[in-house]
């Protein structure tokens, strides 16, 4: 198949292997899309046969109804993409009844066929090894276990990556959710960081309100035994949400 798209990639130290000389890719992700920009991209190339508004205005109908159906534990087959329901946690026998504060409920999402077809035409742009290992890989909630997807509030969430610990006494220093919309940034206090080490970070999520966030963090650590005279900051590239 023909290539008709291309991702650009950084490697990066892999911290989940005992190779110390092996690299994993990540992308370097484009900005985050709306479902307006979608509707008035399909417009410009002309894939669509409506205008964007009437577009957009289709699709919020499908993804509500969609939402709706699922939650009456149908699945779904979009082509494009997969949902379903599951159902987290333990049942200690058979009579026992689901209890929301040791159960959970999840839609996952999983790519269909027509996007594997897709995948057939894209590349990898690899851009280099990156200037720096300090990043952040994944951050899962604990109470849900989804990954990179939603966040609990009052609950455990797990921050994997690379020379994350915080350390450093600039007040600065430490885990920050912010709100994609007006930017709020909450921090979380010392005592809620239950873990603090290079590759992962265990914290207790904030009451964050409901909305879509981003996880920061900021610290002096670096792999020797001095620290950085000032902070840096990593900034999770992934959007997350609190319901």
């Amino acid at each position: 198949m023909a290539v008709l798209h291309t991702i650009k990639a950084w490697l990066y130290d892999n911290p989940l292997t005992a190779d110390q000389n092996d690299y994993a890719a990540r992308v370097s992700a484009e900005r985050s899309l709306t479902v307006r920009e979608i509707c008035e991209s399909a417009v410009a190339r002309g894939g669509a046969d409506i205008n964007a508004s009437a577009m957009e205005h289709a699709v919020e109908l499908f993804h509500k109804e969609m939402g709706y159906r699922l939650c009456d534990g149908f699945s779904v087959n979009a082509g494009w993409y997969t949902a379903s329901m599951h159902v987290k946690g333990v049942f200690a026998d058979p009579t026992e009844p689901f209890d929301p504060k040791k159960h959970s409920v999840l839609a996952e999402f999983h790519q269909g066929a027509e996007l594997r077809k897709e995948l057939a035409s894209v590349t990898v742009s690899i851009l280099g090894k990156a200037e720096t290992s300090f990043f952040i890989a994944q951050v899962q909630d604990m109470r849900t276990g989804s990954v990179n997807d939603t966040l609990t509030p009052g609950r455990n969430a797990l921050i994997t990556g690379s020379k994350l610990k915080i350390a450093g006494e600039k007040p600065e220093c430490g885990v920050y959710f912010v709100n994609t919309g007006d930017q709020t940034r909450v921090k979380v206090e010392a005592a809620d960081i239950v873990e603090n080490q290079n590759a992962r970070i265990m914290v207790v999520t904030p009451a964050l309100a409901a909305g879509t966030w981003q996880v920061e963090i900021t610290t002096q650590y670096t792999a020797s035994s001095s620290l950085l005279k000032e902070p840096r900051t990593a900034t999770f590239d992934r959007i997350l949400t609190v319901a």
